[in-house]
């Protein structure tokens, strides 16, 4: 067993009939928006976080493509598992931005990921590879969202 309390609700869950999908309802619960793509949490683990999503109409935009904010929704779930699956436990972290390129259409499911370097988790700027791709592994969106990695404030603060 992790000494992360998200790995190991994970690792539990994967011992379940249908526990990937229970596990990812349950994350999306922790920020709601991340709902609105019904994301699966396909594979985590320290520094790197998997999330699927499937290209349904609620997802799509005026061409029939998946909507690149639905794309950044996944982007950033991935990243927000990752990240609470890593960091440090004396340490805390908040997104501070987004930067991300579109370089095709997004026309089947999507999986995103996110990745981060083990050694960068301290006080400062994080700056965690985030990539979305199509079935066939065509490259749809890719950059980088910026967390501000902060020391917890002591118990007597």
């Amino acid at each position: 067993m992790s000494n992360n309390y998200l790995l190991n609700m994970y690792e539990k869950a994967l011992k379940l009939p249908a526990g990937r999908k229970l596990f990812s309802m349950v994350f999306s619960r922790k920020a709601p928006y991340f709902a609105t793509i019904t994301p699966t949490i396909a594979e985590l683990r320290p520094n790197f976080c998997k999330v699927t999503f499937k290209k349904r109409k609620g997802v799509e935009n005026h061409i029939q493509t998946v909507h690149v904010i639905a794309i950044c929704n996944a982007l950033e779930c991935a990243m927000g598992a990752m990240a609470e699956a890593s960091v440090p436990k004396h340490l805390r972290w908040i997104p501070k931005g987004m930067d991300v390129n579109y370089t095709a259409k997004a026309t089947t499911d999507i999986t995103a990921t996110a990745e981060a370097n083990p050694e960068d988790w301290k006080p400062g700027n994080l700056p965690v590879t985030v990539k979305a791709m199509r079935d066939d592994g065509t490259v749809v969106v890719e950059g980088t969202i910026n967390l501000w990695i902060s020391e917890k404030p002591g118990k007597d603060s």
